[in-house]
């Protein structure tokens, strides 16, 4: 695993160099928009079979680093290089679905992709991510939870070696977003392919990360999760309070429940905090 460490300052950070191995890196990454500096100096690798997940408070720039690496939009100044013949499937943050334009799931499986979406590569897709049988439903006739297995599948159907997930559980009730995430896992530990994650669900990602890197416009901490919920940017940004609340849940197997339920800490555990609320969207442009 590639580890990264960073100091709590974008002026004294040491930049670490994207490794040669790489499926995707970036290195250097400036942009801005409309005079008003959106990332400085980014630089980070993903190698195959690693889960990245990008968190920051809101405004930070996520969905536009996710942006520039995928080609959608243009640095201003740096490198982002992806090995020769990478597949990658994306997962948008938002989906924009028409509810009056008549769609069955399996149309929108195959647009564009031509033969690459037979109806068997479609049906075989969509059972692998728990939609077998909506080949034939609309789009909009589908909960929060299936049309997320849906656009996953449509994600998948090319066989990417990277999967990029942006806001993966959007939609979702609280059981549907951990069943989702266990999906997630499971299709890349089957699969092979490594996943760049966004996600405002500090509490889970952080203990299903590989590596985290924290974003507030430039890198400003890094590492295997339970480094990252201990540094001190990572409180700065998330507060004294939320901060210790988020930390990655720590234990080998001992545990005990108090009588509400739920797990209370014994030999220097961490309890998994509540759900936090529910983000609002001022990062969908940015």
């Amino acid at each position: 695993m590639h580890q990264h460490s960073a100091s709590c300052d974008a002026h004294d950070h040491a930049r670490i160099a994207p490794r040669p191995d790489a499926l995707l890196s970036a290195e250097g990454l400036s942009f801005s928009r409309g005079g008003r500096t959106i990332l400085s100096d980014i630089t980070l690798d993903i190698v195959a079979g690693e889960t990245v997940t990008l968190i920051g408070p809101n405004g930070a720039g996520k969905t536009s680093l996710v942006r520039l690496l995928l080609g959608l939009d243009k640095p201003d100044g740096g490198v982002i290089r992806r090995r020769p013949g990478l597949v990658v499937g994306y997962v948008p943050q938002r989906f924009d679905l028409d509810r009056a334009l008549p769609m069955t799931v399996g149309r929108f499986m195959g647009l564009g992709l031509g033969a690459e979406a037979s109806p068997l590569a479609i049906a075989k897709t969509l059972e692998t991510t728990g939609a077998a049988g909506l080949a034939g439903q609309q789009l909009s006739s589908l909960s929060g939870g299936e049309l997320q297995r849906v656009l996953i599948a449509r994600a998948l159907i090319r066989n990417p070696k990277l999967l990029v997930l942006d806001e993966p559980v959007q939609g979702v009730d609280y059981i549907g977003e951990a069943e989702l995430y266990a999906l997630i896992g499971t299709l890349r530990d089957e699969r092979g392919f490594a996943v760049l994650m966004v996600s405002h669900d500090l509490h889970v990602v952080m203990g299903s990360s590989d590596r985290v890197l924290c974003l507030n416009r430039h890198i400003c901490c890094s590492g295997v999760p339970t480094a990252v919920a201990r540094h001190p940017e990572y409180e700065r940004l998330f507060g004294r309070r939320l901060a210790p609340a988020f930390a990655v849940y720590e234990h080998h197997h001992d545990h005990a429940h108090d009588l509400a339920g739920s797990i209370a800490p014994q030999d220097g555990a961490l309890s998994l905090a509540p759900k936090p609320a529910a983000r609002d969207d001022e990062d969908a442009g940015t």
